[in-house]
This record gives structure tokens, sequence and C-alpha cells, in this order.
């Protein structure tokens, strides 16, 4: 089933302009929850955003790959408390990778806004200017924000033909 998943999805920067079920939005919020992290810690939040004036405001978070975000029906910062775990940032990739894939099983459109080591200008940082607009603490770091929305576009997924399999290795990097 989860082979079907990473067949099938794409990143999906166009959304309907369509609210999302309570439900589907319960069940992501336990996905994410359920995410795993190293040695069970857990550092990770999410901040679930529904508001559309919020969204716009995230949507300008950084120069270029933000925008689409206004026009999703729910964004999903990945954040987490560095105080708590030297690899949080791995943590909040899985947890991010396992939303994209819980999105698309349901039908939705998702795609990864990279936050972390992103400016918003010249002076300010894309993380802090989210960490002011959502009044996060500053031991939070922010990992990304995932755009979530019913698709308004079409995207095959990748053809089998198009995968690089020179990037794996059996055994060892190179052969003697």
């Amino acid at each position: 089933m989860i082979a079907s998943l990473l067949q099938e999805r794409r990143s999906i920067r166009k959304y309907q302009q369509k609210p999302l079920p309570d439900d589907i939005v319960a069940m992501l919020q336990e996905v994410a929850l359920r995410s795993p992290s190293s040695r069970g810690i857990n550092p990770w939040e999410f901040v679930f955003i529904t508001d559309k004036a919020q969204l716009a405001k995230l949507a300008v978070c950084k120069p270029h790959g933000a925008s689409f975000l206004k026009d999703a029906a729910l964004g999903i910062v990945v954040c987490a408390d560095t105080r708590k775990s030297d690899v949080w940032i791995e943590d909040c990739a899985i947890a991010a990778a396992l939303l994209h894939l819980a999105a698309h099983s349901t039908g939705l459109g998702s795609c990864w806004i990279q936050i972390r080591q992103r400016q918003y200008d010249d002076a300010i940082t894309s993380e802090a200017y989210i960490r002011q607009t959502l009044l996060l603490p500053d031991y939070m770091a922010v990992e990304a924000i995932l755009s979530v929305g019913y698709p308004d576009e079409i995207k095959s997924g990748h053809p089998v033909s198009t995968l690089e399999y020179g990037k794996i290795h059996l055994n060892s990097y190179r052969s003697a």
C-alpha cells in the first residue's frame, strides 16, 4: 500500500477552494502525533492553520516557493523544541513525509515548503518571520510548512523509467 502511494504522489501547488472535513484534519493530526522520533522524544510540534488570513501571511514567508499556500485549505507548520533533541530535523522530516502520504491516501494534494535556512528578506529569516507571525517561543525551530488541500491540478506519478537506479548500491558504494 505505501509503495503505491509513493508511486502516485506528486507535489501539488494548485488547490480547489474547498475546506477539509473535520475528520480528515483530525486524522492528519493523529498521523503527526504517531510519527516516530529518535528515542521516542517527540520534539516536533505542529501548528494546523485553516484561517485564510493566516495562510496568506505565511504564504509570503520567503520570496519564492510559498505563495501557493494562500490557496490551500490547510497549512501545517512543522516545528520542534530544539532543547529536547539533537535530531529534531530528522524527526520533523519523518513526520512531514508521513503527513504527505496520509494526505495523498485521502485524495488530497500537498507540498513541502522549506523554511529552515531560508530568508524572508535580506534581514529576516523565514523562520523568524513565522515565529513572529505564529507567536512561537524562541526555542521552537521551524523545519517546513506543508500545504494541503483538494488538488486543482492533475499530475501523474513519476514513471519508473525516470528513477535513478544508479544511486542504489549493493553491499558497498562501489565494487572493488
